[in-house]
C-alpha cells in the first residue's frame, strides 16, 4: 500500500540550497517537524489555556503540554496501525499534525475564539483550525526576501508562505473541509441553514481557499473534492479525543472540582446533557443507563469493601455497619485518587492504553491518503462520554465561565482599540508594516492575527497598558 507520492513533498516555493549542502539523512517531513517545533507560535502555546487558567498552578495542562501528549498518543497509534496492517504511515508527519493542531487557538480558550469571531463575523470570521492553517502558511516566518521583507507586495498582495511546508504536511492539519463565509449575508445564511446562532464556523478562511484547492489538486488530482481529510489528520483527531477525554478529567480531579465518587453519583441533569450532546454529535444512540454503566465500569472499584469486611455476611445484624464502612471506604478511595498522583496516573494510563487499542484503520484503496482511523463503537462511546462529561461539568461551570468571560472582554477591548483610526500604531513594528501594505479589506485580519497569537498573560498586560491607571513601563517591548 503506497501512502505517499512525489507531489506530497513539493513546497509552496522552491528553497535555495544553503552553503551547508543537502541533508540526505533528513526527510522532508522531519524538516517540517523541526520547523514547527522551533516556531514562536508553538512556544507561545505554553501561555494558552487548555482547561484551567495556567496562572492558577503549574500542574494544570496548557495548550503546549496538551499538544505534546497528543503527539505521543498519535505516534503510538501510528506504530500500532503500521504493525498490524504491515504499512508505513509516516510517524514524523503524524507527530507534526499533533504538535500543530491547536496552534491557532487564541488566548482564553473558547471564549477568546468567540470574541475574535464576533469581531470578525462579517469579515471572514475567526476559528482556531482556520487560524492554524493561516499561521503555518502565512504568519510564521521561514523564507527571507530582501526585496519584500513583509511579504506584502506594492499592490497589497499577500505573498507570504509561512514555514514553506510540503503539500502533505499542510494537508495533515486540515480537519474541516469547509469555507468559512466571509460576508454578512453568507454568514447569516450559513447559520440559518444549520439552525444555529452566530458562532465560530469550523473550516478555513476564504484567503486560504486557493492554497487548499492547490493542495487537493496536487495530492489527489481533484481541487473540488469534498470532505478532504488525510490519514495523518485522522490519526491526530482520534488522539486528540483520547487526550481530551482523559487528561482534562485528571486535571479536574487534581483541582478538586470533580472526584470519582461524583462521577458514580452524577446529577440527573448532567447525565441528560451528556446523552443529548453525544447523540447529537455522533452516530451513537445512548441513554442515561449507558452513561452510568461506563462510569461504574471505570470508577466502580472504589465501592469495594476493604479486605477485612469481604467475608462478613450481609444480614440485619451487620447491614448498618457494612453500609457505613462501604460508604467510608468509597469516600476514602475517591479522595485518594484525587490527591495521589500515582493513582491518578495509573488510572489515566490504563484508559489511554485501552483507547489506543480501540483505534482501527479503514483503508481507502482508491486514495490511500484518505484512509481513516476510527474507534470501534464501544471505545467511541467511552471516549465521547468522558469527553462530554468533562465539558459539561467543568468548561460550562460558573467557576470557569467567570474567568473566561473576563478573557472575552479583554480580547474584544484590544481589538476595538487597535481598530480605531491610526491605532494600528499600537501594533509591533513588523505587524505595522504588514498592516500598512495590506489591502483595506485585509487590515482587520492582520489585527486579528496579532491578537490571536497572544498568550493569556500578554493579552492581560496589553489590556492593562491601554486601560489601566498604572500601566506597564514604556521600556517593556510590545
Amino acid at each position: 500500500m503506497k501512502f505517499y507520492s512525489p507531489s506530497d513533498y513539493n513546497r509552496q516555493v522552491k528553497e535555495p540550497i544553503t552553503d551547508l549542502g543537502i541533508e540526505d539523512y533528513r526527510s522532508e517531513f522531519w524538516r517540517d517537524y523541526a520547523r514547527i517545533l522551533h516556531s514562536p507560535s508553538f512556544r507561545r502555546l505554553v501561555g494558552k489555556t487548555q482547561l484551567f487558567p495556567n496562572n492558577e498552578t503549574d500542574f494544570f495542562r496548557n495548550r503546549l503540554t496538551h499538544s505534546l501528549e497528543v503527539a505521543q498518543i498519535s505516534k503510538s497509534i501510528t506504530k500500532r496501525l503500521n504493525h498490524i496492517n504491515k504499512i508505513k504511515i509516516d510517524e514524523d508527519l503524524v507527530s507534526f499534525a499533533a504538535l500543530t493542531h491547536d496552534l491557532g487557538h487564541p488566548p482564553f480558550g473558547h471564549q477568546g475564539e468567540e470574541a475574535l469571531d464576533e469581531c470578525m463575523k462579517f469579515d471572514g470570521g475567526f476559528e482556531g483550525n482556520a487560524q492554524t492553517l493561516r499561521i503555518i502558511s502565512k504568519i510564521e516566518k521561514k523564507i527571507y526576501n530582501p526585496d519584500c521583507i513583509s511579504g506584502i507586495d506594492d499592490k497589497g498582495n499577500d505573498n507570504r508562505v509561512g514555514l514553506n511546508l510540503t503539500n502533505r504536511t499542510i494537508a495533515s492539519i486540515l480537519k474541516y473541509d469547509t469555507i468559512i463565509p466571509d460576508e454578512k449575508s453568507s454568514r447569516k445564511a450559513y447559520h440559518k441553514t444549520k439552525g444555529e446562532k452566530l458562532k465560530p464556523v469550523k473550516g478555513f478562511y476564504t484567503d486560504e481557499l486557493a492554497l487548499v484547492r492547490k493542495i487537493k489538486n496536487e495530492l489527489i488530482g481533484d481541487s473540488d473534492f469534498q470532505n478532504f481529510k488525510t490519514i495523518e489528520c485522522s490519526i491526530m483527531d482520534v488522539a486528540d479525543d483520547i487526550a481530551y477525554s482523559n487528561y482534562d478529567l485528571e486535571d479536574s480531579f487534581k483541582a478538586g472540582f470533580l472526584s470519582p465518587i461524583d462521577l458514580l453519583y452524577p446529577q440527573e441533569k448532567l447525565i441528560q446533557n451528556v446523552v443529548e450532546s453525544v447523540n447529537k454529535r455522533t452516530h451513537l444512540s445512548i441513554d442515561g443507563d449507558k452513561v452510568q454503566e461506563i462510569l461504574n465500569n471505570i470508577y466502580g472499584n472504589i465501592l469495594e469493601l476493604s479486605e477485612e469486611f469481604k467475608d462478613v455476611p450481609f444480614d440485619e445484624s451487620t447491614k448498618d455497619a457494612l453500609l457505613f464502612y462501604t460508604t467510608g471506604n468509597a469516600y476514602k478511595n475517591s479522595k485518594n485518587i484525587q490527591s495521589n498522583g500515582a493513582l491518578r496516573t495509573q488510572l489515566t494510563s490504563k484508559l489511554v492504553g485501552k483507547f489506543i487499542r480501540g483505534v482501527h484503520l479503514k483503508i481507502n484503496e482508491e486514495n490511500p491518503i484518505l484512509s481513516k482511523a476510527y474507534f470501534d463503537d464501544e471505545i467511541l462511546t467511552e471516549v465521547e462520554v468522558l469527553k462530554t462529561l468533562t465539558y459539561q461539568s467543568q468548561i460550562l461551570s460558573p467557576k470557569l465561565k467567570i474567568a473566561e468571560l473576563r478573557g472575552k472582554e479583554i480580547v474584544k477591548k484590544i481589538f476595538k482599540t487597535i481598530s480605531k483610526s491610526d491605532n494600528y500604531q499600537l501594533l509591533p513594528s513588523d505587524y505595522q508594516e504588514i498592516y500598512i501594505r495590506s489591502k483595506k479589506e485585509n487590515k482587520k485580519r492582520i489585527i486579528c492575527d496579532f491578537i490571536s497569537g497572544m498568550t493569556n498573560k500578554y493579552a492581560i498586560e496589553f489590556y492593562g497598558r491601554i486601560t489601566s491607571e498604572n500601566p506597564e513601563t514604556i521600556f517593556k517591548p510590545l
